[in-house]
């Protein structure tokens, strides 16, 4: 009876396998952002173009495109073993980025970053799958906020320490601290007592079962209008970030302002990861995500506004509306899909969500050499308010599935 009324939060952080879960997120997360903002700065050093130096990010997102069929990876064994792997290889990876030290090595670096990306996209499937083994589906939701936070905090800490680390020792001692934090990742998860079966062997061809994914997704009735709604909140989250100069160059200050804005975003981030669960019980996922696009499309429009005080409380509004889309459809996509298909529906679920945000940045980036920034804002409040629509209406009674377990989603 006492574990029952004790807040689902906390729950969260007795689990000892959730415990090790988040320390994990945090330390690779870690790292993970660290190099991120190095490896542009790095290749900017080395070449002096802003170009290459974009190429980077372009290196760690492209794989994402092959999210269904590297899904598959992750569906074809034991997710606890893969994961350990999956750290190891990359721990061992960052260690040739040590000889990178003129602008002929960089096609070493682009390489490694590739495969980072990629390896990235199996990793996140895997742990997804494994997650919603190991924790009881009430508590998904607050799982995946508390994940949302740990990343999110990092993303507010490691890029600091990064640019600390490479100013003092350069690029390579930055590569050194994301594989050590791999290797520590990879023992948190060989703590994990997380009880596995063996997979059935796997049928069909590997584009046939790549194809299962996107199948599962498409005919659900839950997943769809989360993942598709997902989609056109990135793409639009992707066109205003590549206004942020624009508007920073609109307040009169500096482009190191651009810090200061997205300081705040993150720490609006850190909050909702905290309340997520809460809400998701409350709500429902497609309420909730309806009232986090909602919210960032009035910040999104209010943005145009040539107001400090109105910047800042948008970036909060932002940091605070963006993750709530993302938060219900991974929680949702956890509790509607059959294990055997999770690695695969997750990763597809990613690349519809994810990829149209890289999209909108390159877009935007053009967008905004060409018109004003402050119509193109406040057109965007206006195509997110659409987009949340759908999503406020009386949610399907197939989306109350909190109490419900993962084996239930299958009839099998």
């Amino acid at each position: 009876m006492t574990t029952k009324t004790t807040w689902p939060l906390v729950r969260v952080l007795r689990d000892r396998d959730a415990g090790l879960y988040l320390s994990g997120v945090l330390v690779s997360g870690f790292g993970t952002s660290a190099l991120w903002l190095a490896s542009g700065v790095w290749v900017k050093d080395l070449t002096g173009s802003d170009g290459l130096a974009a190429l980077c990010m372009l290196a760690m997102w492209l794989p994402t495109l092959a999210g269904p069929l590297l899904g598959t990876l992750a569906d074809r064994g034991r997710r606890k073993p893969l994961l350990i792997g999956v750290n190891l290889l990359l721990g061992a990876l960052l260690l040739t980025l040590v000889s990178v030290d003129a602008p002929g090595d960089l096609w070493l670096l682009y390489a490694v970053l590739f495969v980072y990306g990629a390896a990235g996209v199996v990793h996140d499937a895997a742990e997804s799958a494994l997650v919603a083994t190991a924790v009881e589906p009430s508590l998904l939701g607050d799982f995946n906020g508390l994940r949302m936070t740990a990343t999110e905090g990092m993303k507010l800490l490691a890029p600091l320490a990064g640019a600390g680390l490479y100013a003092a020792y350069g690029g390579a001692s930055v590569a050194l601290l994301d594989a050590a934090t791999f290797v520590l990742a990879a023992g948190l998860h060989a703590l994990l007592r997380v009880r596995e079966e063996q997979p059935a062997p796997p049928t069909g061809s590997r584009r046939r079962r790549s194809a299962e994914g996107v199948r599962h997704l498409w005919a659900h009735p839950v997943l769809r209008p989360l993942v598709l709604a997902g989609g056109v909140t990135m793409l639009c989250a992707g066109l205003n970030g590549a206004m942020v100069y624009a508007v920073v160059d609109g307040l009169g200050h500096s482009p190191a302002y651009t810090g200061v804005l997205y300081a705040v975003q993150g720490a609006g981030s850190v909050a909702v990861g905290l309340l997520s669960g809460p809400a998701l019980r409350h709500l429902g996922a497609r309420r909730f995500a309806a009232s986090g696009i909602t919210l960032l499309a009035v910040a999104v429009a209010l943005r145009a506004v040539p107001s400090d005080p109105v910047a800042l409380v948008c970036s909060a509004a932002i940091g605070i509306g963006l993750p709530a889309v993302l938060i219900a459809t991974l929680t949702s996509v956890q509790r509607e899909t059959p294990g055997a298909l999770l690695g695969r529906v997750t990763a597809t679920a990613h690349t519809l969500v994810f990829t149209p945000n890289v999209v909108g940045l390159a877009a935007g980036a053009a967008l905004v050499e060409l018109v004003d920034h402050r119509p193109v804002l406040v057109a965007l409040g206006a195509a997110l308010l659409v987009t949340a629509a759908p999503l406020g209406q009386s949610p399907a009674r197939a989306e109350r599935t909190v109490s419900r377990s993962s084996s239930d989603a299958s009839p099998a």
